[in-house]
């Protein structure tokens, strides 16, 4: 797992990527932006009031050197975020809505980042998803073609990365739903170097159990190689014909994933929630995210159980995703 990040931090490194962390008060926080900073690995921007953030710091001994802090209260370019705020929800805030809206510190970290004031956020260790992504689909946006945000993990146990998805947002996705979340993976896997061999998941192998589930997966796999012929893809499978080149030999001798795959896309939230949870705690994999993709701009959702080297993991995540 220390090669995947240091690869990450090599990426990210030098580039001047700024990241802003809504929860500037969060101890974990604070100590994963002051690590960043003094590793000259991105450029922080935390929210809140600078005295409160200075005096935790100081009470947890950092120097927050190189940090900027940004307090919604005071921010000097606030009119002109108002009125983007305004214009970006066309109609759906008033003006006087917005000021009470950007004084949330998700929302306006959201709004630096839309306007190009920071590259990406991080949020969620205090807060609930629902809390971190509602700003940003309602300001960044999901990008061109896409219709839904997903949330992926990468799973890695020594030199073996893997990619599951959707695991975290989408309860009951349709077949056009998993073709996106198909190839929306298929790119996060390769920011990570690896290379995508992306499997459908079902209870069923090519046909050998017929339900509506197994045909909104089937269904799915043609639209996504419609509109990515490029990506080594197939389904429906069900795991073990997707990852045991024997099993796979048998159930599908004329596939393209030879029980090679490393990207492995769920029909549902609950089988990718359940498959890895299983993976991370009976086959001792990490986890690492939800990583949220599928938006204009890079914006990472914490657990609130996190610690301050997730922080600074999915720091180093979100800043590749900006590059």
């Amino acid at each position: 797992m220390a090669d995947l990040f240091t690869k990450v931090q090599e990426k990210v490194a030098g580039k001047d990527v700024k990241i802003v962390f809504p929860e500037g008060l969060d101890e974990r926080i604070l100590v994963a932006v002051n690590n960043l900073a003094g590793n000259k690995v991105l450029k922080p921007i935390v929210v809140g009031n600078k005295e409160d953030i200075q005096a935790k710091a100081k009470e947890l001994n950092l120097t927050l050197d190189g940090v900027d802090i940004f307090d919604p209260h005071t921010y000097e370019g606030m009119e002109e975020l108002v009125q983007a705020f305004v214009e970006r929800r066309k109609g759906k805030a008033t003006e006087e809505q917005a000021r009470k809206a950007l004084l949330d510190e998700n929302y306006f970290g959201t709004m630096l980042v839309y306007k190009g004031l920071a590259d990406g956020l991080v949020s969620g260790a205090a807060h609930s998803t629902a809390d971190t992504v509602r700003p940003a689909l309602q300001i960044i946006k999901t990008k061109e073609g896409v219709k839904k945000t997903s949330g992926v993990f990468i799973m890695a146990r020594g030199d073996e990365q893997y990619v599951f998805a959707d695991c975290a947002i989408n309860i009951a996705p349709d077949s056009q739903d998993l073709a996106e979340i198909a190839i929306e993976s298929a790119n996060t896997a390769q920011m990570f170097d690896i290379d995508p061999r992306v499997a459908m998941l079902s209870f069923s192998t090519k046909g050998s159990a017929k339900s509506d589930e197994t045909e909104k997966v089937a269904e799915a796999v043609k639209i996504a190689k419609e509109k990515a012929p490029e990506l080594t893809l197939d389904g429906e499978f069900q795991f073990d014909a997707a990852f045991v080149p024997s099993v796979a030999e048998k159930k599908a001798p004329d596939s393209d994933i030879k029980g090679d795959a490393n990207v492995f896309v769920f029909p549902s939230l609950e089988a990718g929630n359940i498959g890895y949870k299983i993976a991370q705690r009976l086959g001792g994999f990490e986890a690492v995210g939800p990583i949220l993709q599928g938006l204009n701009m890079p914006v990472n959702d914490l657990s609130r159980g996190c610690n301050a080297e997730d922080v600074y993991n999915l720091a180093l995540i979100t800043a590749a995703q900006a590059l």
